[in-house]
């Protein structure tokens, strides 16, 4: 009698312990699963700040165009990158973000040499608004490389690299935009 109670006590520790190791497991799982969901919605809010940027200087590039003459290829390449900032990745946002920075830093200069321009409320207004999204994207990018941070390390360290191993889980990339502009842009007329 005493030897079946034993047993009885072994069973139910050892289905304890499964039940608590399929609980932590399940735990680990879920936490994957959150911060990758986190990280895809900061990623579509970085998404949809770069196009209204990107929005903003298609419309300052209407505005001063008539005092300074920016190609026709400017304004296309503007189109093309709001049209990709929809489907791309990380790396891609990197590439578009340094891009549009670069146009951005051309459009700042030619306002500098027009004083006209420079006071012009429709120029001005839309310029403090492309610099407030630069500041929300720049909020939204810090966000999402801490949740990156967070899951990559849950990647790379045990145990819960053996749950990212079992669900085929790559780190994810940051986002790496440049802070400011590195070189004086080329003003060509």
């Amino acid at each position: 009698m005493l030897e079946g109670l034993i047993g009885w006590i072994i069973l139910g520790v050892v289905v304890l312990v499964i039940i608590g190791l399929v609980l932590w497991i399940v735990s680990i799982y879920n936490r994957f699963v959150s911060l990758k969901n986190s990280s895809e919605a900061t990623l579509g809010q970085i998404r949809v700040a770069m196009k209204k940027r990107l929005d903003m200087i298609e419309q300052l590039l209407g505005a001063v165009k008539s005092y300074a003459k920016f190609e026709k290829e400017t304004l296309e390449r503007v189109t093309a990158m709001r049209a990709s900032v929809a489907s791309a990745s990380p790396g891609d946002l990197n590439k578009v973000e340094a891009e549009s920075r670069s146009i951005f830093g051309r459009l700042l200069a030619v306002a500098e040499n027009y004083p006209d321009l420079k006071t012009s409320t429709t120029v001005t207004s839309l310029m403090d608004s492309v610099k407030g999204l630069e500041d929300e994207i720049a909020r939204q990018r810090y966000t999402f490389n801490n949740i990156s941070q967070e899951f990559n390390t849950m990647v790379d360290t045990i145990p819960s690299n053996f749950i990212a191993k079992m669900m085929h889980l790559v780190k994810l990339e940051y986002l790496q935009f440049e802070e400011a502009i590195k070189t004086p842009p080329k003003i060509e007329f």
